[in-house]
């Protein structure tokens, strides 16, 4: 049995094990199973290792993908230069750490992108955060992040002024906010700034449209949640599980 499996906390409307299991029947891999191990600590990964020996491969979610990074025998370049993992192989009892986040935001992010999309914030600091700055350093975008607790180089979600919304006309969500069953929950930005100019990327998928893109709608804003950059990095995921060295 070749099993895979998704840690963070909590888990209880994981993606990646439906879709998994899904695709498991689907493709008649009778011989995967995919499970979830929701831990209060990433020290806990110490007993997933020690106890399911069949383990081949491992996503990894909110908080864990920067912290797990210490547990890594080998990183990839990617989580290297960004320093977050959500995707991890096991090869030879060895721990070899991916960042398949980076390939999903950007080939989701891109389907809607303008030429006048050249300025973004991005609404949180986390792991994810990390996927999407590189991102956007790739496609020449122009980045600040802006968090409840700002370092020297980032803005407080206070100082979100009309002359920084009108030029910043790519914002994405990078926080949980919004995520079922909390979907009254929302990045506090002035959204009565936003234009039909906008573009609002949001990584949460459940609910589909969050409150964070309803008001962008509202205002007439593009919008794209995070169901498609989900779905394109677990096929990455499955990928490198699957290399042959």
């Amino acid at each position: 049995m070749r099993l895979f499996g998704l840690i963070g906390y909590p888990l209880s409307h994981s993606f990646s094990k439906e879709y998994f299991t899904k695709k498991f029947e689907i493709e008649k891999l009778t011989n995967c199973r995919y499970e979830n191990f929701p831990i209060a600590s990433i020290a806990e990964i110490k007993n997933i290792l020690h106890n399911k020996l069949e383990l081949v491969g491992l996503n990894v979610t909110i908080p864990y993908k920067q912290q797990v990074i210490s547990y890594l025998h080998h990183a990839s370049p990617v989580v290297q230069v960004i320093g977050a993992c959500n995707c991890i192989h096991l090869k030879n009892g060895q721990l070899h750490g991916h960042n398949t986040d980076v390939i999903g935001f950007k080939k989701s992010l891109e389907k809607y992108l303008q030429p006048h999309h050249t300025k973004a914030l991005i609404l949180g600091s986390g792991g994810v955060s990390k996927a999407v700055e590189y991102v956007l350093s790739k496609l020449n975008i122009r980045f600040q992040v802006v968090s409840r607790n700002p370092d020297n180089t980032q803005l407080n979600y206070r100082l979100l002024s009309k002359s920084i919304i009108q030029e910043h006309l790519l914002l994405i969500n990078t926080t949980p906010l919004g995520t079922f069953p909390n979907t009254e929950d929302a990045p506090e930005i002035p959204y009565e700034l936003l234009t039909p100019n906008h573009y609002l990327f949001d990584v949460v998928y459940n609910p589909p449209s969050t409150k964070f893109l309803k008001m962008g709608q509202e205002k007439g804003a593009k919008t794209q949640n995070g169901l498609e950059m989900l779905q394109i990095q677990a096929d990455e995921s499955w990928k490198i599980w699957n290399e042959i060295d």
